[in-house]
């Protein structure tokens, strides 16, 4: 924890991750500057934080620079999943890189620490299993997904760019799938898709046979990885895996949800998508041992809240709000 209150600017604080960042660190008795375009982000995700008083939003675009005062920056700014990563593959690419870069002048002018959240996304398609922060990845640079497996890549660059280069104190988290209330139900990733399809009774929609493998965060232990992260000596940069490492199948994440739910839906297959990574594991050892960090909540828990918070969400705005897609 910091020893005493400081001003922290969270980018895409509006977002699924930013909005738990941002109230945790205002129950630790922080101020919180909220940075969003919300293009992914939602302002209901913030609404209980408006009248905060040590809480400010500002609508800003992380692409062009930003000139504030404040004391640690935590960088989440940029659409997470995948149909909303590429539906603007350009301005995806740009958020990731010019944002970084603007940030990092930032925390340069400033000497203040910075937190980049990477992504396991970075690992592409592992040959490598689980995936140690060693291994350097397999990934399609020109592919559907590129603009943000790349873009997180060069980000990473920056990151430790500046850190030689300019002395800058830097942090970088490796994200693994992370699921929780505040997430989009139209995000198209799997815990969200599924979740409202089981609610209302449509079919479940896998890819390939479901035999993908996937491990799910739940988002109070990412949030508490992150901020551990940020509180470290200046020593330690990573990047550093935050993820659960319990391996699930698609298909039975989809058969959980269901029995869960009590729902009639059907598990239907569609193709797999390009360059849809078959596993992903995440090898925690490092976050263990230089953050005495753990995931605290398994997935069926994890869900119990998840699907409590998509209940309400479809009762108040209704099934129109799920893709036809999804």
């Amino acid at each position: 924890m910091f020893a005493a209150r400081k001003r922290i600017l969270v980018t895409g604080g509006g977002g699924f991750l930013g909005s738990h960042l941002s109230r945790l660190l205002l129950s630790q008795g922080h101020e919180v500057l909220c940075v969003d375009n919300f293009f992914t982000g939602r302002r209901r995700n913030i609404h209980d934080l408006m009248d905060h008083e040590n809480f400010e939003m500002l609508r800003h675009d992380v692409t062009f620079p930003l000139y504030v005062e404040v004391d640690a920056i935590y960088n989440l700014a940029c659409p997470a999943s995948p149909i909303h990563y590429q539906f603007d593959p350009v301005q995806t690419t740009k958020t990731s890189v010019v944002g970084a870069i603007n940030m990092l002048g930032l925390a340069k002018r400033l000497r203040i620490p910075i937190l980049q959240s990477s992504t396991s996304e970075v690992y592409g398609d592992p040959t490598e299993h689980p995936q140690t922060e060693a291994y350097w990845g397999n990934v399609n640079p020109i592919g559907n997904r590129s603009c943000y497996d790349e873009g997180k890549r060069c980000a990473e660059t920056l990151f430790f760019d500046y850190h030689r280069q300019h002395k800058l104190s830097i942090k970088v988290a490796r994200i693994f799938n992370t699921y929780g209330p505040a997430m989009r139900p139209d995000d198209g990733r799997v815990v969200s898709n599924f979740i409202c399809q089981a609610l209302v009774g449509q079919d479940i929609t896998v890819y390939g046979q479901g035999t993908q493998t996937r491990s799910f965060c739940y988002v109070s232990d990412l949030i508490d990885g992150l901020v551990r992260l940020m509180n470290t000596p200046p020593q330690i940069t990573g990047p550093i895996n935050i993820g659960n490492p319990n391996e699930f199948t698609i298909r039975r994440l989809a058969e959980t949800i269901i029995a869960m739910t009590g729902s009639k839906s059907r598990i239907v297959e569609k193709p797999l998508p390009s360059d849809d990574p078959r596993q992903r594991q995440p090898d925690i050892t490092l976050a263990k041992e230089l953050l005495g960090w753990r995931p605290a909540i398994e997935l069926e828990e994890g869900l119990m809240h998840t699907i409590a918070y998509f209940d309400t969400l479809l009762s108040e705005e209704g099934k129109s709000i799920i893709p036809d897609n999804a």
